[in-house]
């Protein structure tokens, strides 16, 4: 099942957050100065390795936590001094919190009863919950009766029981095995399609959020690093960092020589256009665009290396390539041995790289030598 890509334009903000702060024990900064905008029926992500602030960011939409600076809003409402449960939001956690004492049934049932609603209005909306997330017949069990995955629909369930305007989910399917996982996350994407309702999806997952997501915005020590379409941040990074964080890139400092030539450790190399000569930029190019031959290429952005190691992945051949002026990755598919023109490499061999211009995203940000990156 793939997602069309929903563009904010012309939609509803449901969640809006304007310069907000937190810090912790007076020093540790966890959120610093976010504003960001999530739109009605949104399958939006926050992605970022660990302690970059996206479950802080949670908590204070939530109203777990409440930000040191800065405003929040929700469904347009301004959510200072709202509590947690008169929030228009639910929140899944990952480690699911159910009630270890209670049915599968009063588990998804519990918000609505703290509601006070009728009987028989509770039975209908557990019912159809658990029609929802495919759990028939577990009602009768308790937790400690179930597998990750069955408690993980458990905890769908009683957040989305309740009809909230923005389903909060906290690395939700970080406990269970690969193959379950995977299997959840199109269920996810079918339950957030059918019911309309705005997902804030918390994750470190580069492929999580890339399947999953309508927008990505991928956090950094507090901060937001970049914000859009998964297929514009994989396939154009405006900083090292996202280029780095969702996937592998190459990354190779350059000096403008031209508006569309630059000077590299490679040599030199051509690109789109639009450089200001003389100054300094960062190339960042994913190893799955990277050719390679064993004869040389007859066009401009061609460098000799050699395979200095091979990573068999099953799907695919990574190779590590020593060049001249650094380290370079390149990816080929596995294809049938069979097919005319399938190439496969040794250690040691020599090889012609090519660079592809179109492929090549400049990065307005040179970052000296850090791991992976050829400097001058």
């Amino acid at each position: 099942m793939l997602k069309p890509p929903k563009r904010p334009e012309n939609r509803t903000a449901v969640v809006e957050l304007e310069g907000v702060r937190k810090v912790f024990d007076g020093e540790t900064v966890a959120l610093d100065g976010v504003s960001l905008t999530v739109y009605e029926g949104e399958f939006f992500s926050l992605l970022g390795p660990s302690g970059c602030g996206k479950t802080t960011l949670l908590r204070i939409l939530g109203g777990f936590e409440v930000p040191d600076a800065g405003h929040v809003r929700i469904a347009g409402q301004d959510m200072k001094n709202v509590p947690p449960f008169r929030r228009p939001v639910n929140t899944v956690f990952q480690n699911y919190a159910l009630f270890p004492h209670m049915t599968v049934f009063d588990n998804i049932a519990f918000g609505l009863r703290m509601r006070r609603l009728p009987a028989e209005t509770v039975r209908k909306k557990v019912a159809w919950a658990i029609e929802l997330v495919q759990i028939q017949g577990l009602e009768r069990r308790r937790p400690h009766e179930l597998s990750g995955g069955q408690k993980q629909r458990v905890a769908l369930a009683r957040a989305l029981v309740n009809e909230p305007k923005v389903l909060l989910l906290d690395e939700p399917l970080g406990a269970l095995d690969l193959k379950l996982r995977k299997q959840l996350q199109i269920e996810l994407m079918r339950l957030q399609m059918e019911l309309k309702i705005t997902f804030v999806y918390v994750t470190h997952d580069q492929e999580e959020a890339l399947v999953m997501s309508d927008r990505i915005a991928v956090m950094r020590s507090g901060r937001l690093e970049q914000v859009g379409l998964p297929e514009e941040l994989y396939e154009r990074p405006k900083t090292a960092f996202v280029a780095r964080f969702l996937g592998r890139s190459n990354l190779i400092e350059a000096r403008a020589t031209a508006p569309d030539r630059v000077e590299t450790p490679h040599g030199p190399l051509r690109v789109r256009g639009g450089l200001v000569p003389g100054r300094r930029y960062l190339l960042s190019i994913r190893p799955e665009k990277v050719r390679l031959a064993r004869t040389p290429w007859n066009r401009p952005n061609a460098v000799i290396a050699r395979v200095h190691d091979i990573v068999y992945t099953g799907a695919e051949n990574q190779y590590i390539l020593e060049a001249p002026g650094g380290e370079l990755v390149a990816y080929t598919l596995n294809a049938d041995i069979s097919e005319p023109g399938y190439e496969e490499y040794d250690y040691g061999e020599k090889v012609y790289v090519y660079l592809p211009p179109e492929n090549l995203v400049v990065i307005d940000e040179p970052i000296g030598n850090e791991p992976g990156t050829a400097t001058l």
